[in-house]
This record gives C-alpha cells, structure tokens and sequence, in this order.
C-alpha cells in the first residue's frame, strides 16, 4: 500500500520528494490487496468504533453533516444524503492509484448519544440518536496542517502538464465527479494546500469526491450515486478523434481545464496503475460502500468499460514519442 501519513487530504500528487518545501500530488502504489478496498488508508484498525459521542454540528458544504467522537476517542466528520456512498467508494479508488486519501468509512446504522440542537441533520438523526447510512471520515491533522486562504486551481498549480495531475483529471472523469470547483470558486472550493512542518513538504489535495458515481453534466442532468446513469454515460467515456485529441463525454465545473490537455502518453501512465484494478477489488470497494448487489454488478461492468475505452486510446495511436512518463522524470 501507499505509505502516506493518515492525514486530512483527500489527494495529492508527486514531484520528486528531495529538498524542503517539495510540492506533492502522488506517490507509486505497492502492494494493494483487497483488503485495502475494503477498509481504504485507515484499514480495519481505524475504523469508527462506537458509542459515538456528539460534537456539535458541522453547517460547511451542502450536505448535512455532523462531528461526533468514537470510543477510541477520534473525532469524526459524518454526512448524511446522496454523497455517502460515492465519497467512500472513490478514496478506496484514489489510494489504490497512489493518491492521497483521508480514511472513511460507511456506517450503515448506528446510534449518536448526547445529540441536541440538530438543524440541517435533523431529517438524518431520530430523537434516540438513531442514525443510517453516513459517511464516516476522519480528520487527524498530527502530520499535516491546512494552509489557510491557499486553496489552488486546475488551470494554476506547480503540477502543470504532468502525467500525476493529467491521471487525477482523468480520475475526475471516471468517477464523474461534476463537482470540481477550484480556487476560482472562493469559499466554496474543494482544493486545498497542506503542509508538514518538519520538512516544509506541500501537499495539493482535491478534498471532495461526493458528487461522483452518476451522470455528470450540468445542473438540470446531473446526480451522484446512480448506477444506471453511469453505465448509460459509459458508452461514450472516451475516444480519439481524427486529429488525434482525446474527446471525453464528461461534463462539470471548470470542464475546459478538466478536459483539456491530456495526452494518450498520460493515459498510458494512469493505465500503469488503473489496469491492476480487478473485478474483486472494485466489488470489495462498493460493497464497502454501501452498495447493493445489483448496484455492485452495474458499476463493476461500467468502470470496466471505461477502463477499457482508456486502453483502446492507448492501442489506436502510435507510441512513436517518448511516453508522458518519461517525458516528466
């Protein structure tokens, strides 16, 4: 697995870990079993443990959330509504490809003691505490440290025109998350800066993955967690036109700079890590998720799908230059 410190990021990326102040994205993934689908980066050992104990009540983001503190004494951050689901499945995705990831978990029941005061989560949680399928993460900032008011964008990071950022564009893409608001947006940006402030390492981190696994597109068509809408856009993933640019069917915030400048040389570099992913390990993944069988059985043969348009990329043109991996060593 990858040997990321257990912080709170969602991604990050990789440039040459020599000297203080090194700018990260991604780091090579060894040795993912299945197992590591099924518990993500915090494994089994890090999992929610209850009685969870109320916070207070976290009213950032769109989605209900609350904070609540386990047995073991860790604090957590649990969202209830539609991005339960897609945002657990997509961490076990990105820690298996060498990126960043903060440990979650769903939780399909559960009960939260002393809670009061609830307003938006109060549809979510019953009067007992009582509660169903959250989404568990954890936020342990022991390693690194949020930089303030240093969020960045797609099109302005130190990463520009590498493979590890074109593959986390691509990641985007595959998991169809529309929801990739930068630095541009303000407060509502979804990038984040962290820091180690032993070494002065920055770590480039995309922190919200829960409106993925559905159609993207714009606000009229667009959903998260819809297994038939992901297969039905699957079709049309990806594909090399005559000009031999890569047409991508994704839709969603800031698309021109998601879309554009990806090479079939950075396809090839993604698929390196992408074509280990098996069957078993995706079904171990959704089901960790909360998904059903039928859902499980969907996505597989829809990522599958996906997967193989990128390789049918890589086979329709010529590798007649230097592949995006060389070219960026």
């Amino acid at each position: 697995m990858c040997t990321w410190p257990l912080v709170s990021i969602s991604i990050l990326t990789v440039v040459p870990r020599t000297g203080f102040g090194q700018a990260i994205l991604w780091q090579a993934p060894e040795g993912i079993t299945v197992k590591d689908w099924i518990w993500g980066v915090g494994g089994e050992a890090r999992a929610p443990r209850p009685p969870f104990e109320f916070v207070d009540e976290d009213f950032n983001g769109t989605n209900p959330k609350i904070r609540v503190r386990d047995a073991k004494g860790n604090r957590w951050i649990v969202k209830f509504g539609g991005e339960n689901h897609g945002d657990v499945f997509a961490a076990r995705l990105l820690h298996a490809l060498g990126y960043l990831t903060e440990p979650s978990y769903y939780v399909a029941s559960g009960t939260i003691t002393g809670v009061h005061g609830l307003k938006r989560a109060r549809a979510f949680v019953s009067r007992d505490g009582s509660f169903r399928f959250a989404r568990f993460k954890l936020h342990d900032h022991k390693t690194l440290a949020a930089v303030k008011g240093q969020p960045w964008s797609w099109n302005d990071n130190p990463f520009l025109g590498t493979p590890q950022l074109n593959g986390l564009k691509i990641l985007m893409m595959l998991t169809s998350n529309w929801d990739a608001k930068d630095a541009r947006d303000g407060r509502g940006a979804n990038t984040s800066t962290y820091a180690n402030p032993s070494t002065g390492e920055r770590f480039y981190s995309f922190d919200d993955w829960g409106a993925t696994m559905g159609k993207s597109g714009g606000f009229f068509s667009r959903d998260k967690w819809d297994p038939a809408g992901y297969a039905a856009e699957s079709d049309d993933f990806a594909r090399l036109t005559a000009a031999a640019t890569i047409q991508w069917g994704y839709r969603g915030k800031h698309n021109p700079d998601i879309v554009s400048n990806i090479s079939v040389a950075d396809v090839r570099w993604l698929l390196t890590y992408l074509s280990r992913v098996t069957d078993e390990q995706l079904r171990a993944g959704l089901r960790a998720s909360g998904a059903t069988d039928t859902d499980i059985a969907t996505y597989t043969r829809a990522i599958q799908e996906r997967i193989a348009q990128l390789r049918r990329l890589t086979e329709s043109e010529p590798r007649t230059t230097a592949t995006a991996e060389q070219r960026h060593d």
